[in-house]
């Protein structure tokens, strides 16, 4: 089974791999994600979203106060699931054993792109749009929650006896940067994906995350 029916399977089984709501809520959510993904913050209004969901101004004020009480709960509803399809069940990471560190990011690259393959409005929302302006507290902490075992993962493997022995990064390498052109770099794969200037499948997506995987191991 690849990694997109993995991930089918297991929204099958858990409602689509979202949090239990109201009905009516969960389609204003899912309606929300994709208007705010395809306009952005700005370039939506309420009744933009009102009328993708279906419903009427009225009843989504019903069930958000405003609209950056509803990109906050969008923005929590998504990243929920992404922590989840990255972190939940995740391979042990020995730092200091060159396979494993190879193992542990093969599997989290692998995850990262089911996730974008099976909720590309999702991932789209999240992952190419600037939030920062508007998230609350809660979103925030949310964020951390993520972005903080990928860091610390990604600072063992740097400081590791293994990674000093190959020269795995330039002197002076700081992880957040390695992290965020990693990062940019499979974003740009979706982009280009979904531009239609490439083909993104399984096969593609593990060639790039081999050669991702060869920035940090032989970057000198």
């Amino acid at each position: 089974m690849n990694v997109r029916s993995e991930i089918e399977a297991a929204h099958a089984k858990r409602g689509r791999g979202r949090p239990l709501v109201d009905d009516k809520r969960r389609i204003i959510l899912d309606a929300a994600i994709r208007v705010f993904g395809e306009r952005g913050f700005h370039g939506t209004s309420v009744p933009d979203i009102a009328a993708a969901a279906g419903v009427g101004t009225g009843t989504l004020y019903r069930y958000f106060e405003h609209k950056e009480g509803l990109v906050n709960e969008v923005f929590r509803d998504a990243k929920l699931r992404l922590r989840a399809a990255m972190l939940d069940n995740a391979p042990a990471l020995d730092p200091n054993d060159a396979a494993s560190s190879k193992r542990w990011f093969t599997e989290l690259w692998r995850r990262l792109g089911g996730f974008a393959m099976t909720e590309p409005a999702a991932f789209r929302f999240l992952e190419m749009q600037d939030h920062v302006e508007y998230l609350d507290h809660e979103s925030r902490e949310l964020e951390l929650s993520l972005l903080g075992p990928l860091f610390f993962a990604g600072k063992q493997i740097l400081d590791s006896k293994q990674a000093k022995k190959r020269g795995a990064a330039p002197p002076g390498a700081r992880v957040d940067t390695l992290i965020a052109l990693l990062w940019g770099a499979f974003v740009g794969l979706v982009k280009a994906s979904r531009l239609g200037y490439l083909v993104l499948d399984d096969e593609q997506i593990k060639l790039a995350g081999e050669a991702a995987w060869q920035l940090i191991a032989t970057a000198r």
